[in-house]
């Protein structure tokens, strides 16, 4: 019903409602409020049904696991990667602990492997104080990927456990995900994470009732009866992951097409091989075909020889880098696009329902903002320079959810015009539309509170407005994500910080807090000339347009509030029995 008053609406502003007066100002809002329909389309289509894959018993030999007569029996073998940089040693020893803990119902060999690219000693005598094997190189050749390429030469094991330096899997992590191999055409499965350290914060009525008493409690619990629970203190960056992985990613599971998040998910040694040499092969042949091609233009020639252009693809062979891992900053999803679109094997991918592990979340603005520019650019990279949604192999199904994936990384474009259309009215008494009329509310309320109805069944038991505001909030990052990749610059490869940067950030948000500030002084600019008799403006349009206003406002405080947010202190780094305890009431 949504979708059905979504489309009405955007017709109905396409063909009747432009301001031909201020075209400057309404071609660019309707332009993006259907960039944003899109967004709805494809979004909707992407989380449409929960069909999770059946679950599996752990098996017990490979036999049981590919289902192959060449192989011989025998015990599986895992092979757990701990990639590391810059990271804290404790920090990392706490996450070899625990993955030392890891145990299975048959007989497994399991390696643990400290993939240490800063070549540290103290990360070496780690490893070795731990009994885990401790990897390293000489140089940093596509950082995280070659690292994990240069570790899989020297490791055998038939899956790959993937971990980053903060990653402390639980000891179910196997025994509850590696039935899903028994398929043998599953090439990856990838669980949901948990961030352990994500401040809890305090109920808004118990907040006000310690500040107010009994009167402030009655006025808390008023405004949670209209907005919901409401929780002071609690993490401001929205790092709650159980929204991704949970909604997005589980209910792409129907499409085969949930991909890879690196941390926290486990990888057939089988698959990743077989669609890498693939891709190598192909790549070296498209190579080969256009240099061919050039020297027979030089040459004048109609046809090479054949001896000619064998050893011009010999050297392009030799040239060229092989990497399981692609060499990018979003080596995961390259990894999934990779086999999704595997024209010879068809694998499949799992998200697994259950958290298998624990991490740290970003605790400060610089690691949020670092994050988030990286999975932006990563994607939007990987779709601008490859291709990837037009690529033989992809499903229908598999390329509509790549596809809403790209484009909500676009939305800083429209985002950015819904900022500043309640602004241009404020200051300008100019509207988008030709009239704010009762056509006007006729076609709008419509959509908008069916597309929220919608919402909260689709996010059912989670927050929905939180990740709306966040994302609202995100558009300078996502502005800068597309014009790094439009102008052909490198996504840089900085590692995400595992511990808080001290200060404040208010440099990071200027552009929000500009918009926040020209809001409210325009929108009260606006009220007085109102109040004064001013007759460029009209109450219908002044009202919805400081309702927008004011939505939008709260939508970027929260950013605003978490450049200046710093986390509770308390006497220990981490109390493992409270975080427990919260974790059993999450699940």
């Amino acid at each position: 019903m949504a979708i059905v008053t979504g489309a009405w609406y955007i017709h109905w502003r396409w063909t009747a409602s432009l301001n031909f007066d201020a075209l400057w100002l309404a071609l660019p809002l309707v332009l993006a409020e259907t960039g944003a329909y899109i967004g709805l389309v494809l979004f909707a289509v992407s989380i449409w049904r929960v069909d999770d894959v059946e679950k599996k018993p752990p098996p017990n030999c490979v036999t049981n696991v590919d289902c192959s007569e060449s192989r011989m029996p025998g015990n599986i073998s895992v092979d757990v990667f701990f990639p590391t940089f810059d990271e804290d040693v404790e920090l990392v020893r706490l996450s070899l602990l625990d993955a030392a803990k890891i145990r299975y119902p048959h007989d497994i060999t399991i390696k643990i492997h400290v993939l240490d690219d800063g070549n540290r000693s103290d990360m070496a005598e780690l490893a070795r104080e731990l009994g885990c094997n401790y990897i390293t190189r000489e140089n940093n050749v596509g950082f995280k990927a070659g690292n994990m390429r240069n570790a899989m030469e020297q490791t055998t094991g038939d899956f790959i456990l993937i971990c980053d330096a903060d990653t402390r899997p639980f000891p179910t992590i196997l025994e509850n995900t590696l039935g899903y191999f028994r398929d043998p055409d599953v090439a990856w499965v990838q669980t949901p994470q948990w961030f352990f350290d994500l401040p809890e914060g305090h109920r808004l009525t118990d907040a006000l009732s310690q500040r107010f008493g009994s009167f402030g409690h009655k006025c808390g619990k008023k405004i949670e009866s209209c907005l919901g629970e409401i929780r002071v203190g609690e993490d401001p960056f929205v790092n709650d992951p159980k929204l991704f992985y949970d909604v997005i990613l589980r209910r792409r599971n129907w499409a085969n097409a949930s991909f890879c998040c690196g941390a926290g998910s486990i990888h057939r040694r089988e698959a990743v091989m077989q669609a890498a040499l693939r891709q190598f092969g192909q790549q070296v042949q498209k190579t080969a075909h256009k240099k061919t091609n050039v020297l027979s233009k030089l040459t004048g020639e109609t046809e090479t020889d054949d001896t000619v252009r064998q050893l011009i693809t010999q050297q392009i062979a030799i040239d060229h880098e092989f990497t399981p891992y692609k060499f990018h900053v979003s080596e995961d999803i390259y990894t999934s696009i990779v086999l999704h679109s595997d024209t010879e094997r068809e694998w499949k991918s799992v998200m697994h329902p259950d958290v298998e592990s624990k991490m740290l979340s970003p605790q400060d603005l610089v690691t949020w903002t670092v994050q988030r520019f990286k999975y932006a650019g990563g994607t939007l990279d990987i779709a601008l320079n490859d291709g990837f949604l037009f690529k033989k192999g992809l499903s229908f199904s598999q390329r509509i959810m790549y596809a809403s994936t790209v484009w909500s990384y676009l939305g800083g474009l429209w985002n950015t015009v819904f900022l500043m259309a309640p602004m241009v009215y404020f200051y300008f008494a100019i509207a988008p539309v030709s009239a704010y009329s009762l056509d006007f509310y006729k076609h709008i309320f419509p959509f908008l509170i069916l597309t929220e109805l919608s919402m909260i069944f689709a996010f059912w038991g989670l927050s929905g407005r939180k990740a709306k505001f966040s994302y609202l909030a995100f558009f300078p990052v996502n502005l800068k994500a597309i014009w790094t990749v439009l102008c052909g610059n490198k996504i840089s490869f900085p590692v995400t910080p595992k511990e808080r940067q001290d200060g404040t950030f208010a440099e990071l948000i200027w552009p929000q807090i500009s918009i926040v500030v020209l809001t409210i002084v325009g929108m009260v600019f606006a009220w007085v000339r109102l109040v004064l008799g001013s007759s460029n403006l009209n109450l219908s349009g002044l009202l919805i347009n400081s309702f927008w206003g004011l939505n939008n406002v709260l939508a970027l405080s929260g950013i605003i509030y978490a450049a200046f947010w710093t986390p509770p202190k308390t006497d220990n780094v981490e109390d493992e029995a409270s975080l427990n305890n919260n974790f059993a009431r999450a699940a």
